[in-house]
């Protein structure tokens, strides 16, 4: 008798604990749980067209974003509607590469007119007006400004990381030698992004530098992307950020000889506007829609 009493309660107590996990699903499903952060499961990483200059924005596949760089004084207001329309409210992570004006033109207008998390930038001394416009502005917003060098994550969670890996030593004699690199990996996708970077910076990295997207240093000077480097690299796709028929000649035809020898795919915004590369941690897919960033009236 006993052991049916004992068989009795156990076949209850299975019921009871069926019942509360089934319960507890369900509630997940309906309400969500807090614990779960809301995925989108795509990277998207878009190269925007600022003419001769830099902006890159990417969308996290945490649902953060972040903006890196944003190309001369006039584009702050077309940079914000692009990402407000992309249907996100606020930049959660804002990198400044470097202290030259077509990269950090318009961030002084964007950090002054929209909602901003974390600041990353050099520590550097640099005295333009523009530059110090930039940290009024972050100062006005009560934001601290994180010092940006190699070895920083700004994110590392499961297989998404963004992380720091140069400058690992100050070069103010040559300010795109103080350029923050980023290695952006999602899945088995990375992402090189160099600001303006050149060779002497480019080469201290002890990083692996292995990536599937590289978007070229210094507009496609032939000063940072060299053979060594796309030895390094070894690109599927480069992205080059420059105006039409820049003054500069970028991107310079020794560049883009290289990137032919690596079988690299060549993307350009002067050619083809904004680019967009979407990875879902496995494949990457490019898109151009022809778009640029309009200059404010």
């Amino acid at each position: 008798m006993k052991q049916k009493v004992k068989a009795i309660l156990l076949i209850i107590v299975s019921l009871f604990a069926a019942a509360a996990i089934l319960c507890s699903c369900s509630l997940d499903f309906i309400f969500g749980s807090d614990d779960k952060e809301p995925t989108k499961e795509k990277l998207a990483v878009h190269f925007l067209d600022v003419g001769q200059g830099d902006s890159i924005f990417v969308e996290l596949p945490n649902n953060k974003t972040m903006l890196i760089d944003a190309g001369e004084n006039y584009h702050g207001e077309g940079i914000i509607n692009y990402i407000q329309k992309a249907g996100y409210s606020k930049i959660d992570y804002l990198v400044a590469t470097h202290p030259h004006s077509d990269h950090i033109g318009s961030l002084p207008y964007i950090v002054r007119n929209f909602k901003i998390g974390k600041v990353y930038m050099p520590k550097v001394t640099a005295t333009s007006k523009l530059y110090e416009s930039l940290l009024k502005s972050i100062k006005s917003k009560k934001l601290t400004v994180k010092d940006a060098k190699a070895g920083v994550n700004i994110v590392k969670k499961g297989d998404l990381s963004v992380s720091i890996i140069a400058p690992s030593k100050i070069d103010e004699t040559n300010l795109n030698n103080c350029s923050i690199v980023i290695m952006l990996k999602y899945g088995d996708n990375s992402f090189l992004l160099t600001g303006d970077a050149e060779t002497g910076e480019m080469d201290s990295i002890k990083a692996d530098l292995n990536a599937d997207v590289l978007k070229a240093g210094h507009h496609g000077s032939k000063n940072s992307t060299t053979e060594n480097l796309l030895t390094k690299v070894t690109p599927e796709i480069t992205v080059i950020s420059c105006g039409k028929n820049n003054e500069y000649g970028h991107p310079d035809k020794e560049v883009l000889t290289l990137l032919k020898k690596f079988k690299s795919s060549v993307y350009r915004t002067d050619k083809n506007k904004t680019i967009v590369i979407t990875s879902d941690g496995k494949n990457l897919t490019v898109s151009t829609d022809n778009q640029s960033i309009k200059r404010a009236s």
